[in-house]
């Protein structure tokens, strides 16, 4: 057994396979391995690979956008039916006005506000709102507004317009939003 180990240990010395040992079928590498770096082939399966995840990593991250969004133009009008009205306190009250579909969202940059429209009486009143509500909701938005009542202010005596108007809207009323309004524009880190 000794005799066996030190003739294989020799072989290796020197280089040569044990008398026992199979010849090669193959002859030995001429040519020395490739790297990634030096193999078109493999760059090119690695680069394809890379350019497929980061399309698809960057289409899941705006997948978010998919929804469709209500205020496309700021100077369009939008007729928005109000579907919900809440009394938070003796003159504050949080109003829900449902969007165009359930998937819907409004579609307001951070920053930016709304303007609601009413005709009251002969004269169109324009007011600015920034919704409560996140711009991720689906088929609603929030707004939490004061109202201002008539004779309750000796300033005021007619009270806020839009605000009374809102007051005395019907579930299912509509009034018209137009936005995004603002100069602020956050463009995220």
């Amino acid at each position: 057994m000794n005799e066996r180990r030190s003739a294989l240990s020799k072989c290796l010395q020197l280089g040569d396979a044990p008398a026992s040992a199979p010849p090669r079928k193959h002859p030995p590498r001429t040519r020395p391995r490739v790297g990634a770096h030096e193999d078109p082939s493999l760059l090119l399966t690695i680069t394809v690979i890379g350019v497929t995840v980061l399309v698809m990593v960057l289409k899941s991250m705006n997948s978010r956008r998919r929804e469709p969004i209500t205020l496309q133009d700021p100077e369009a009008k939008y007729p928005l039916p109000l579907i919900e009205k809440e009394k938070i306190s003796h003159n504050t009250r949080r109003f829900r006005f449902g969007l165009p579909s359930p998937d819907h969202v409004l579609g307001l940059p951070v920053g930016n506000y709304v303007q609601l429209l009413a005709k009251i009486g002969n004269e169109l009143v324009v007011r600015a709102y920034t919704p409560v509500s996140s711009d991720d909701d689906r088929g609603f938005v929030d707004l939490i507004i004061k109202i201002y009542f008539k004779n309750v202010h000796p300033q005021y005596p007619e009270g806020g317009k839009m605000t009374q108007y809102l007051e005395n809207m019907k579930i299912g009323e509509t009034i018209f939003f137009r936005g995004p309004k603002g100069r602020l524009f956050y463009h995220g880190p």
